[in-house]
């Protein structure tokens, strides 16, 4: 009997020891049980810090976001009409850290290369990667502030994967790779902007993971979207 009496003591203890818990973050954090809940979902429990650089904590965000980041986008698009539903309405992306940087763009060509076709490394990234525009484009960012394999959502171009770096991309600034100097000017020339870290990169990228990203199913029905 007693040692029921001390069962009971003890589980009832964890309940409202959780409960007060719960209560003192929801107080401090302002967060709602929907809240915990949505990002639970990515295994985001706690929201992410600013380190010393004014960059969000995205250590939280492990190896399988990618995986599940694409079910949430196939599980958001409406079934009875996907293609009317762009990427960028399609999930929420305040879901992920984010920073703003200063991004502008770049070609694989000798205007902003200093090489040209037929240069042996022509076109190859610092990564060893080739230069792409595509679902996951390849781009250059400072190794510190996002390590090579981050994948960052660039609203207004796409998913963006550093493969690059740059003498003149420092802290926060990117370049995003374009196919020609005419698109880098029509489309996009410098903008001041938000990006939202997907996936915190480890220093390496391997052409199979980009096209592992590029072929995923969860996000094909953007490609007849993109204009590249």
């Amino acid at each position: 009997m007693e040692v029921a009496k001390n069962t009971f003591r003890r589980i009832a203890m964890t309940i409202l020891f959780s409960l007060a818990f719960f209560t003192t973050y929801q107080a401090i954090s302002g967060a709602s049980v929907q809240d915990l809940s949505d990002w639970s979902e990515f295994g985001l429990f706690e929201r992410p810090s600013v380190n010393d650089n004014g960059m969000k904590d995205s250590s939280l965000i492990q190896k399988e976001i990618p995986k599940l980041h694409h079910e949430y986008v196939a599980k958001s698009l409406p079934v009875y009409d996907a293609d009317s539903v762009t990427l960028e309405e399609a999930v929420d992306w305040e879901r992920y850290p984010s920073q703003k940087v200063v991004a502008t763009g770049y070609t694989a060509g000798y205007e902003s290369t200093g090489k040209k076709p037929g240069h042996p490394s022509y076109g190859i990234t610092y990564s060893g990667v080739q230069v792409r525009r595509d679902l996951y484009s390849t781009i250059a960012a400072d190794p510190g502030t996002f390590p090579i394999g981050s994948i960052l959502y660039i609203p207004g171009y796409g998913y963006g994967v550093v493969a690059d770096t740059g003498s003149a991309i420092k802290g926060n600034k990117i370049d995003l790779y374009y196919d020609t100097v005419a698109e880098v000017y029509n489309e996009w020339g410098k903008k001041e902007i938000d990006v939202y870290v997907v996936k915190e990169g480890n220093g390496k990228l391997s052409e199979q993971d980009l096209i592992d990203l590029n072929e995923n199913e969860a996000v094909q029905v953007f490609r007849r979207q993109m204009s590249f």
